[in-house]
């Protein structure tokens, strides 16, 4: 892999993100960071206090603050699950970065992810997970450069999965068109 660029993991809270993201940077020999833990030591807080001081549409701000800043090269990136609601953000990770969707189905996404707002989930008021999963889903999706189907599988095999994926070089192809 070329430590000029990065990879970012997308996907709901609790697809894995992190935990795919410190195996696969062992793995490829990248260093790794959550973007949701740059933002909790920076701010001072948790997630969830967070969206309880600013709102919804307050830490969406912040949270696009964080990734139009973030400047990292041979990195594995885990931005939160709310990440791909900021194209600006996400636009300016891709430009040194593969983007891939860590995907679950809603019925693996709702054993795993018990509360919402325990998590510091960000959605409209009443939103629940099935209607946050088919909203997101859509937009992860858009920006995936490769999407990764993680049901049923273990994160040694996610892993070795994307190692494959990664060493494809249409890959390097599809991502250098966009």
């Amino acid at each position: 892999m070329d430590k000029s660029r990065n990879i970012v993991l997308i996907g709901m809270p609790a697809s894995g993100k992190s935990t795919i993201g410190v195996l696969l940077a062992k793995r490829i020999g990248f260093d790794f960071v959550d973007l949701d833990i740059v933002i909790q030591r920076s701010e001072g807080k948790t997630l969830s206090e967070i969206i309880a001081d600013k709102g919804m549409n307050g830490f969406l701000e912040t949270e696009e603050d964080y990734l139009t800043q973030a400047d990292y090269c041979g990195f594995v990136i885990a931005p939160g699950g709310s990440a791909v609601y900021s194209e600006k953000g996400i636009k300016h990770l891709s430009k040194k970065s593969i983007i891939i969707f860590l995907c679950l189905s809603l019925n693996y996404l709702e054993e795993r992810l018990l509360s919402l707002d325990a998590r510091g989930v960000i959605r409209p008021a009443g939103q629940g997970i099935e209607e946050l999963f088919n909203e997101r889903k859509l937009l992860y999706e858009e920006y995936a450069d490769i999407i990764i189907d993680c049901d049923s599988l273990t994160p040694g095999q996610i892993v070795s999965q994307l190692i494959k994926e990664l060493a494809n070089p249409k890959q390097e192809k599809a991502k250098e068109k966009k």
